[in-house]
């Protein structure tokens, strides 16, 4: 695990910036597509993805595989309006309103068959020895997702 004195550490170079960027957009598309086998390969082999309110937490590629196909199980409408992000040489911090109808178990929460429209904020840490993403660290107000 990188120190966040070596995270901030890191040099704002250009090309990696431009990497990081590139790969955040293959990243986007790939989900938009639901492309799972297109999101794992934007992601180092020991990714963590973890649903920060919640504690869940997937390792690895099958772990990531297995995040996501929860995610499109639980939203098969699943869509992601991104509204603010930041591209720094530590990765991507985005702030997004995911909707969608929850037809299946999600963050803990039984499916409601219901709409719902959640803000979330999802941190993409850039694994610099892979020059892939680390996994994503998802967080949103649980209380929202409850009176949804």
């Amino acid at each position: 695990m990188t120190s966040i004195q070596q995270q901030l550490g890191r040099p704002f170079d250009v090309a990696t910036l431009r990497r990081i960027k590139r790969l955040w957009v293959r990243h986007s598309i790939a989900e938009a597509r639901r492309d799972i086998d297109g999101l794992i390969a934007t992601l180092a082999p020991d990714c963590v993805y973890e649903v920060v309110p919640t504690g869940q937490r997937w390792e690895g590629h099958a772990g990531a595989r297995r995040f996501y196909e929860e995610l499109f199980r639980a939203f098969p409408d699943n869509a992601f309006v991104l509204t603010d992000i930041v591209i720094g040489p530590q990765g991507v911090f985005e702030v997004a309103t995911l909707t969608g109808t929850n037809l299946g178990p999600w963050a803990g929460a039984p499916p409601s068959g219901l709409p719902v429209r959640l803000r979330i904020i999802i941190q993409f840490p850039w694994a610099e020895s892979t020059s892939l993403f680390g996994g994503e660290a998802i967080y949103f107000d649980q209380g929202e997702l409850g009176r949804q």
